[in-house]
């Protein structure tokens, strides 16, 4: 049963209240997570420190909004440079987090490691609530009162699996929350998902937008697994970058974290608006990010290209930026329409400016053409190229209209629309795109049945 969440894309605002989720490994959070959340966003496994990043949600509750964040498992004696990375980012989740929800595990008991981060909530001067979950009936059950010794007052016995218990979890959570009145909103305006194979720089240039490191960054290719949602502010906008788990090739998905990474980063792209595809210029574009880009542009949503590391390359001259794009357009036709820009995450060179062009393609991919604008463009592509004919008479189109947006959605109605190649539809689609542009945006065109009388009567 989904609690209280803003169904499809978060809305909310950027002074929402920061409710952090932290406890040990394989505790139950992400779990939690998702039953709040009222969707699969983080991942779930039988394995410790699946959670790495911070994963956020907007979250509606008894009339309280606020943003919701999965962290990874914090261990008292981190042993990994990976770990010690994770602890900082709990560590940095806490201090920004206006509640601390701590999950323990009901069915172990209370943990040496429970009492550590109960300690360090307990320095933060945060207001924490403490669930105890694993608790299949929360009502009759007594094994959470154990855990009055972590010292953190009442504890919630919840099953995160089930969820009960889950909505005295988030009355305890409302009510640990700020004044209402302190909040500030700024509505999300633009969502974008950073898309690409792993190890092209991806979380290396949120991090730049963002200007600190909100998500880990580290040698070890696909660190990012979940679809991580963070916001900025541009220009006055509530911009949602959500950076995903970098692609591959569905043939190397070989284990479970991979395949659900690969769902995650699929639903990330349908969930945007506009899709950032990055692609490292040192290492060379491959065809899998040619395949990226097309789940992308297939999925209709907006594309720019952003390739990355161009620092290292653009010695070479300046005809070395026409001689790349020339190569990219060649390789992929839907490329022909994708504005492509070079960065430096490293540097920060025309990271922002990326904001800037994503937030025009969002217009174009937004744009609506008069219905005689429509016709008017048609009526010359068809003076100039008839549709080929077919062995059953003349094959017409009568008139077209834009019915839908986002992406641009162009109905042409027709005596006979089953025999309108699918290369007459592409002339007639590159024709509205000379006039129009939709530059970065997929367009489509789909013809429906329309016979002389219907014409006639019109």
């Amino acid at each position: 049963m989904p609690i209280g969440t803003h169904d499809g894309h978060p809305a909310g605002a950027v002074g929402l209240p920061t409710v952090a989720i932290v406890g040990r490994p394989n505790v139950g959070k992400s779990t939690l997570f998702n039953r709040i959340v009222g969707r699969r966003i983080a991942i779930v496994a039988e394995e410790s420190g699946v959670t790495r990043d911070r994963q956020f949600a907007d979250v509606d509750w008894a009339g309280r909004d606020f943003l919701l964040v999965d962290t990874g498992g914090i261990s008292d004696v981190p042993e990994r440079p990976l770990d010690r990375e994770v602890r900082e980012q709990v560590l940095e989740a806490i201090e920004r987090a206006q509640a601390i929800v701590l999950v323990t595990d009901g069915r172990d008991g209370p943990h040496p490691v429970d009492e550590h981060v109960a300690d360090l909530l307990r320095r933060s001067g945060r207001p924490v609530v403490l669930a105890v979950n694993k608790l299949d009936d929360p009502a009759t059950t007594v094994a959470h009162h154990e855990f009055h010794s972590l010292g953190l007052g009442e504890p919630v016995p919840v099953s995160a699996l089930s969820g009960r218990g889950s909505g005295d979890l988030l009355d305890r959570v409302v009510a640990a929350l700020p004044d209402p009145g302190e909040e500030k909103s700024v509505p999300v305006g633009l969502r974008l998902s950073v898309i690409g194979r792993p190890n092209v720089g991806k979380s290396s240039f949120v991090n730049r937008l963002l200007g600190e490191e909100r998500v880990l960054v580290h040698a070890e290719a696909g660190t990012t697994r979940d679809a991580i949602d963070t916001y900025l502010e541009f220009e006055g906008e509530r911009v949602c970058l959500i950076d995903t788990a970098g692609l591959r090739r569905r043939s190397k998905v070989d284990d479970a974290i991979e395949f659900y990474s690969r769902l995650r980063a699929t639903s990330a792209i349908r969930r945007s608006d506009v899709c950032l595809l990055v692609v490292d210029c040192v290492a060379g574009v491959a065809n899998q990010d040619f395949r990226i880009g097309e789940e992308a542009w297939d999925a209709g949503r907006g594309l720019v290209l952003v390739a990355n590391k161009w620092d290292l390359i653009e010695e070479r001259g300046p005809d070395a930026l026409a001689a790349f794009e020339k190569e990219l357009r060649a390789r992929a036709h839907y490329l022909r329409w994708v504005p492509i820009i070079t960065t430096s995450a490293l540097s920060g060179k025309r990271v922002r400016k990326v904001l800037e062009i994503a937030r025009d393609v969002q217009a174009q991919r937004s744009r609506r053409i008069p219905t005689a604008e429509v016709n008017r463009v048609l009526q010359a592509l068809l003076a100039r190229k008839q549709p080929p004919q077919g062995g059953r008479g003349d094959v017409r189109i009568y008139y077209g209209s834009q019915v839908d947006t986002q992406p641009p959605l162009f109905v042409l109605w027709s005596n006979r629309p089953k025999d309108l190649k699918t290369s007459y539809i592409r002339f007639l689609s590159n024709g509205f795109r000379r006039e129009w542009g939709f530059e970065g945006s997929p367009i489509r065109l789909s013809a429906r049945q329309r016979s002389d009388a219907d014409r006639n009567g019109r």
